[in-house]
């Protein structure tokens, strides 16, 4: 666009803010979030400077001639996207880096300034329309590259902000979702959001907006409250306000999530958005050197997880220094996909009904630990983040159930030892128990379903061919590199 047209256009945008209704959250589903909860299950792109460099955050300071993708296709990121059956792509636009992925007229540090020009927000932006997409964008609130972030008045660097953002809205057609990142950086009252969310809303309405790290345990304290313990309605407060969405990646909400939370004696309804890697190792940005993925049963225990009751799912597929998503990943979603059986224009696919939700448990032994509750009763309450532990290597643990209900299919989360890899971000799982077994109580006695005899993996499913019904249930741990450890067993009927 004529930087003389833009112009215009942005005065025009900002002279009809003032007569646009700003759509706030309420104690009821908008519909912003009505449209996010449809959408559901989409494929978060991180791509930019840091690609070139094997490395996940970066200061700014790396010359933009770095950036050289040789063979750069945002066609396929998003043909890709739709083939594994995605709703959405949320692509970064700007990481905390500051380099911009579209040619912006505020700053010299963008895709403009590059060997490689090509304007990636439109590509995306106009792939997603081809393939009947819709598009989400990434943008920093925390800016390392530009100058007037570090002015003592805040509203200079938000008016940076509001420039660039008015750019984003107004050049690259109907965007679903801006999920904005890196607060941490500056107290919540510095970074105009009011000012953002208005800006937004007056030319998106139903544009679903939030900010990382959205929620806290006290209203005006920095103490983040771990999604995992939101299962109360209106215990919790807004640190972002306004937010239409929870956020906090890349940690998991219970089966129990809760999605009322406070704001100066108000409640507002707030879904939960999953971020998680398609990398086994964790890494946002692609790196030079192929690395594992996970598996594929993980993948669908996870998407199974955190699309239930009106969450949202964004798995990050990221380009390497080429531009596109290579082969091995690309085939992984979209077998992920085929095997979910998504189908365009159907609910997303559901995992079954949890025989064992909450049901009474107990083990061979439990570990003692003053600083953590390794209480068996945790393998059954719906939280990734509480863990069962022994205090041996070899060990049992029963789960009562209702004989009445039948079941086909067992997954089992596994606490594993982490190895970093030296980057802040990527590490390396290391299961622990390395064979068990699966036993049902069957008149009088323990009778082998399943005989596991390596070891469990990211996660471990067993799909049975037949279904069972059974008073308890065990797993026997028969062999473990260290003390065995499990944050869920959960027993399905599919």
């Amino acid at each position: 666009m004529n930087k003389t047209i833009f112009f215009i256009a942005l005065c025009f945008g900002l002279a009809t803010l003032s007569h646009a209704q700003v759509q706030q959250p309420g104690s009821k589903p908008n519909q912003a979030q009505k449209e996010m909860i449809k959408r559901g299950y989409g494929m978060f792109m991180h791509f930019g400077v840091n690609t070139f460099t094997d490395m996940e955050w970066s200061d700014g300071s790396i010359p933009v001639e770095k950036y050289n993708p040789t063979q750069l296709d945002p066609d396929q990121w998003v043909r890709t996207a739709r083939d594994a059956g995605f709703r959405y792509v949320l692509l970064i636009t700007k990481h905390h880096d500051g380099f911009c992925l579209w040619d912006s007229q505020y700053t010299d540090y963008d895709v403009a300034a590059s060997p490689v020009k090509t304007d990636v927000v439109k590509a995306v932006s106009d792939a997603c329309k081809k393939y009947g997409l819709d598009f989400a964008i990434y943008y920093s609130l925390w800016d390392r590259k530009e100058p007037s972030y570090k002015d003592k008045d805040p509203q200079k660097y938000i008016d940076y902000m509001k420039n660039q953002l008015t750019e984003l809205f107004t050049k690259y057609g109907k965007i679903s979702e801006l999920w904005l990142d890196g607060g941490w950086d500056r107290q919540p009252d510095n970074w105009g959001l009011d000012q953002l969310f208005k800006l937004v809303k007056s030319y998106s309405p139903n544009c679903a907006i939030s900010v990382n790290h959205t929620i806290v345990k006290k209203e005006g304290e920095r103490n983040a409250a771990l999604p995992s313990t939101m299962t109360e309605d209106n215990k919790y407060y807004f640190h972002y306000f306004p937010s239409d969405f929870r956020l906090w990646d890349p940690k998991l909400i219970t089966r129990y999530d809760k999605k009322q939370y406070l704001h100066k004696g108000q409640s507002y309804y707030l879904p939960y958005e999953h971020t998680i890697c398609l990398s086994s190792r964790w890494n946002w940005f692609q790196k030079s050197t192929e690395l594992p993925i996970r598996s594929l049963d993980e993948l669908e225990e996870l998407f199974y997880w955190s699309t239930d009751n009106d969450n949202c799912l964004v798995v990050n597929v990221p380009p390497d220094q080429t531009g596109r998503i290579r082969e091995y990943e690309a085939n992984a979603v979209i077998e992920l996909g085929k095997r979910l059986g998504i189908k365009k224009g159907h609910p997303l696919p559901k995992n079954g009904l949890f025989v064992s939700a909450k049901a009474p448990v107990t083990a061979s032994s439990t570990a003692q630990d003053t600083q953590v509750n390794y209480a068996v009763s945790n393998i059954t309450d719906g939280s990734l983040d509480s863990r069962w532990m022994a205090s041996d290597t070899i060990a049992t643990v029963d789960i009562q159930l209702d004989p009445k209900k039948k079941f086909n299919k067992i997954s089992i989360f596994e606490y594993q030892d982490t190895k970093n890899l030296g980057d802040g971000f990527s590490n390396i799982r290391i299961n622990r128990i390395q064979e068990y077994k699966i036993q049902v109580f069957n008149r009088g006695n323990w009778e082998t379903i399943y005989l596991g005899a390596e070891s469990m993996g990211d996660c471990k499913v067993i799909r049975l061919p037949r279904a069972y019904q059974t008073e308890k249930l065990r797993l026997n741990i028969t062999k473990a590199r260290g003390l065995p450890s499990i944050y869920e067993i959960n027993v399905i009927d599919k």
